[in-house]
């Protein structure tokens, strides 16, 4: 194919994304500042505030409960999101321990087998110890995940696209199932982003991201936040916020709020690139398979076009050979950067088995496919050409 038919058959491809999210990114929780008229939420580095009398603040009374820079932050998050409130964190683990530390000992949840490493490890190694029972199911097999609800169940817990196997689990169909014996379902969204899945549309009633990837987008910063619409919920989940304490600095929020304001443009060109390194992957005679939504070769690739907005950019595959090819991959690569994490602006990437998810359970990694040739890229804004010319020549040298 020549470049001009590449490029043609890329955007033919990806979904363009909605008008209103390129407006919405730029201006969610950013009122002009009321005294000066500074068009960006200044930076309140304080932790304590006077009050007008005992026990009446004006507004604030101590950061760890409330901050100016935070609570513009979150009301940015909760606009993107399409919800009503948003909690922040100082992590995503973080967020996820504060909404599991809502149940009581007895109680059960399902999780999608396929999550982030940490995921798992933070519910095995530490919440299982407080009679948290967790259950890591399957779920792109409704019937499987069907056969683990039971009135215990009062959790769901989803990744999709699930980390790093790219699977998509029909969020709508399980919220369904779950709401009919009363389970709430969180779903982590941090893979596709607010612009490119909405999950409380699908019936969801919370949704989580780790701030450190897509939202803040630049690898300078660590964060978490849930969004949810039922203000209920969003008391019990700020009161857990206020009570443990693992709040963001009121530097990451700033950062966090600047970097939702690029948030859509940023989308974009991830999704564009990770449709350009998906296909010429899946061209390659050194590829097994590739993963990503946007391909029809996806399991659920249908799903996914009904499910999501747009595919992101995340991309996974299986390298034919051993784990040397695999290392000697790794190491010609120039500018795709051997790291942790994703979402940021630079490509990186990811050996789950030793990486990401070498806390997972060797058994369970193997049920899963996380083996010692898989790779999980995150694709950057770079030039898609470079991209791919990166890959071919790293793949020639192999």
């Amino acid at each position: 194919m020549t470049p001009q038919i590449v490029t043609h058959f890329i955007w033919s491809c990806s979904m363009p994304i909605h008008p209103q999210f390129l407006t919405t990114s730029v201006h969610a929780g950013s009122d002009p500042e009321p005294v000066t008229g500074a068009v960006n939420t200044p930076l309140f580095f304080t932790s304590t505030y006077v009050q007008e009398a005992p026990g009446q603040p004006k507004v604030y009374d101590y950061s760890r409960a409330g901050n100016p820079t935070r609570a513009a932050l979150e009301k940015g998050y909760a606009e993107i999101e399409g919800g009503k409130h948003a909690i922040t964190f100082a992590s995503g683990l973080a967020a996820e321990q504060a909404v599991v530390q809502m149940l009581d000992p007895g109680d059960e949840v399902i999780v999608c087998d396929d999550t982030y490493g940490g995921t798992g490890r933070l519910f095995r190694r530490i919440l299982a110890k407080y009679q948290i029972k967790f259950h890591f199911v399957d779920m792109t097999d409704l019937r499987n995940f069907e056969s683990f609800l039971s009135e215990k169940t009062k959790l769901v817990w989803i990744e999709s696209p699930t980390n790093p196997l790219m699977r998509i689990i029909d969020i709508e169909a399980v919220c369904q199932r779950a709401r009919l014996r009363g389970a709430r379902v969180l779903v982590d969204n941090t893979f596709a982003s607010p612009i490119f899945q909405r999950p409380l549309d699908l019936g969801a009633d919370m949704v989580l991201h780790s701030s450190t990837k897509y939202l803040g987008g630049h690898s300078d910063l660590i964060g978490g936040v849930v969004m949810v619409r039922d203000d209920e919920l969003a008391e019990k989940i700020r009161f857990i916020q206020f009570a443990g304490g693992a709040v963001p600095g009121v530097m990451e929020c700033f950062l966090l709020h600047r970097s939702l304001k690029t948030l859509a443009i940023r989308m974009q060109q991830h999704e564009k690139n990770a449709m350009e390194v998906a296909q010429f992957l899946e061209t390659h005679p050194k590829i097994e398979r590739v993963y990503y939504p946007g391909l029809p070769s996806h399991p659920q690739y249908e799903l996914a076009r009904r499910q999501m907005l747009g595919f992101s950019g995340m991309v996974s595959f299986y390298l034919k050979g051993s784990f040397e090819d695999t290392k000697a991959l790794l190491k010609k690569l120039k500018i795709f950067l051997l790291a942790e994490s994703l979402g940021g602006v630079e490509s990186l990437i990811n050996h789950p088995e030793t990486m990401t998810h070498a806390s997972v359970p060797p058994d369970m990694r193997r049920q899963l496919g996380i083996s010692y040739n898989l790779l999980r890229l995150s694709c950057g804004i770079e030039h898609g050409a470079d991209l791919v010319d990166d890959l071919r020549q790293a793949l020639d040298s192999v």
